[in-house]
């Protein structure tokens, strides 16, 4: 096949991509995610406001550290954190673009988030937690740097295909069921507030569905 066709062959693959392909994160879904996620829900739920120090475990380009820097307004705080510099370098442009100057970005370990000690009124893991393979010393990380009081929302999705599966056959398929979580949270010491037991569908798709727990330290 000549060049000229091979070029003409993959800009036409590139295109038909799926866009949760392509970035599944990026600045420009942002917009149809919060009606599908419900995000000002969500924040109003657990209560964010303003002054509050806050951190988004697994932020990717800032989709959701960019609404709580906002809530929080300029008195409080955002710990960004990702384990991959090129996210955080791309959140830190959209913060610039946004002249949002109160989120700080932390390149985490995969066993630790690298947050500071009981200094958090609130810590969100949303869509990350089943990428997670050491999640009990996660949420021991997380347990030490929430305050007395403190609370952490865990978002997630379940495929319907891995209902009722093993938890290791559901991180593989990158869903994760709140049963598992719930104990989870448990027997790390936290005491569960708030449940959704179906918050929707994740990007639509019906076979997606979507949990919440909201989750105290004591």
């Amino acid at each position: 096949m000549p060049t000229s066709s091979i070029r003409s062959f993959l800009l036409l693959l590139l295109v038909a991509l799926p866009t949760t392909l392509l970035g599944q994160y990026t600045e420009a879904d942002w917009k149809e995610r919060d009606k599908w996620m419900k995000t000002e829900f969500l924040l109003d739920l657990i209560g964010v406001g303003q002054g509050n120090k806050v951190a988004d475990i697994g932020c990717h380009e800032g989709y959701l550290s960019m609404h709580l820097s906002k809530k929080v307004t300029e008195s409080g705080r955002v710990y960004a954190v990702d384990v991959r510099s090129d996210r955080l370098e791309k959140l830190r442009e959209n913060a610039h673009k946004r002249s949002l100057g109160n989120i700080v970005t932390i390149l985490g370990d995969y066993d630790d988030p690298k947050l500071p000690e009981r200094e958090l009124d609130m810590i969100f893991i949303m869509d990350t937690y089943h990428e997670m393979d050491a999640h009990k010393k996660i949420l021991q990380h997380v347990k030490s740097a929430l305050k007395p009081g403190g609370k952490v929302m865990i978002l997630e999705k379940l495929k319907d295909w891995v209902r009722g599966k093993s938890r290791e056959t559901q991180v593989a398929s990158h869903s994760l069921s709140a049963d598992y979580v719930r104990e989870e949270l448990k027997q790390a010491g936290f005491t569960i507030i708030s449940e959704i037991e179906d918050h929707g569908k994740w990007e639509r798709e019906d076979d997606k569905q979507m949990w919440v727990i909201v989750a105290q330290k004591p």
